[in-house]
């Protein structure tokens, strides 16, 4: 009986040894666990501030990568050599020029808004006694209404003859821009206001137009000749708005057919001591191209009311062209062109200047081009000679 409680009694006290022994493995078990447990909650805190760092550097990454993409550079240029001999003085001029340094900036907030704006630098230099011009030829917003429905506000282009809203230097014949587009038109001209343009169905559109309007002088060699009435939105006179519409068709490959009419008040805008001078502007024009081959003619009116005008004969100023082209090999083409204009043509007596040119554009690369050209001025003029350059654009 006493053997049994020895035995007993070691058996309780190794039991209580071992359960003393767990409970203190236990315990310091569950204390490494809570460190473990706080460690890991340490590092996933700040796991979560490096992924969050990491999303913000993402998000501005791509911001500031849509940001790049979206606004666009561009530009064209050209450098002009002219020999020209005037027969009546017999006297030649000879000019080498760069006559036109241009930059393009544009900027799409949306796919539906847009911004585009057109910085030109004139015959290199600019300032007080120098010959050339630093100006603002297109700046405006332009925003998608509809798929059929584009509206415009700022200075832009106007939608007028073929020359005047695509005009770099790749994209026609001839060192020099024609004159009945040059003298008539007049190309390049801009203006400051609205533009509603309306694609009423697959090759048909609409244009209109509520701008400032072009400002004559009344005095002098240049009294109601069109080109010199360029305000050029440069604190614009604005008593007398101008108002454009143009219908275009470009349905069928290889043509397009176009009709501009545009009407002013006065083209003097409130000028003192001379009567108002209402004018009106209707210009067609057709580009047919098939294959190689490919011809453009032009037809420009103006209609100028009042005395002075009369007088001078400038109350009807008129002329037009026709010019084929062949493009014999990708990097030549060849074209001919016949002008004929007249900024006096209300006076019977005036006889009109007219203009033979014939030349060669040769692409060193889609974008840069040089060109030369030979030119007869008959008529009222009588002058002939040679012209080079060279173009690019980007």
């Amino acid at each position: 009986m006493i053997k049994k409680t020895l035995i007993a009694s070691a058996l309780i006290s190794t039991f209580s040894s071992f359960t003393a022994m767990a409970a203190d493995d236990t315990a310091a078990l569950k204390a490494q666990l809570a460190e473990q447990q706080q460690a890991l909650k340490a590092l996933e805190k700040k796991l979560e501030q490096t992924q969050s760092r990491l999303e913000q550097t993402a998000d501005q990454a791509e911001q500031n990568s849509n940001s790049t993409s979206r606004t666009t550079i561009g530009g064209y240029g050209e450098l002009h050599y002219n020999n020209i001999t005037n027969n009546k003085t017999d006297t030649t001029d000879k000019e080498i020029d760069f006559h036109r340094f241009v930059l393009f900036f544009g900027h799409e907030f949306s796919a539906k808004t847009r911004f585009f704006s057109e910085l030109e630098l004139e015959h290199s230099l600019s300032g007080e006694g120098k010959k050339g011009e630093v100006e603002l030829e297109q700046a405006y917003i332009e925003h998608d209404f509809t798929d059929s429905l584009t509206g415009k506000a700022g200075l832009f282009l106007m939608p007028v003859g073929i020359l005047n809203e695509t005009h770099e230097p790749t994209t026609f014949y001839g060192v020099e821009r024609n004159p009945v587009e040059k003298d008539i038109i007049p190309t390049t001209w801009w203006e400051g206001g609205l533009l509603l343009n309306i694609k009423a169905a697959p090759g048909l559109s609409f244009d209109t137009t509520v701008t400032s309007g072009l400002k004559v002088p009344t005095e002098g060699s240049n009294a109601y000749k069109v080109r010199s009435g360029r305000q050029k939105v440069s604190e614009a006179n604005a008593d007398a708005l101008a108002y454009t519409g143009r219908v275009r068709y470009t349905a069928i490959p290889g043509l397009e057919l176009a009709a501009t009419a545009q009407y002013q008040t006065d083209l003097t805008q409130g000028a003192a001591n001379v009567e108002k001078a209402p004018a009106t502007l209707l210009e067609a024009h057709a580009i047919y191209s098939i294959a190689d081959f490919s011809v453009r003619a032009l037809y420009a009116q103006w209609n100028i009311d009042g005395m002075q005008a009369q007088a001078l004969g400038r109350d009807r100023q008129n002329g037009w062209y026709i010019e084929p082209s062949y493009r014999f090999a990708p990097e030549f083409g060849a074209y001919v062109r016949y002008s004929e204009w007249n900024n006096e043509a209300g006076d019977p007596a005036k006889e009109a200047k007219t203009q033979t040119s014939f030349g060669v554009n040769y692409w060193l690369h889609e974008n840069v081009v040089f060109k030369a050209d030979y030119e007869i001025q008959g008529g009222a003029l009588d002058a002939d000679g040679f012209n080079l350059g060279v173009g690019y654009q980007f």
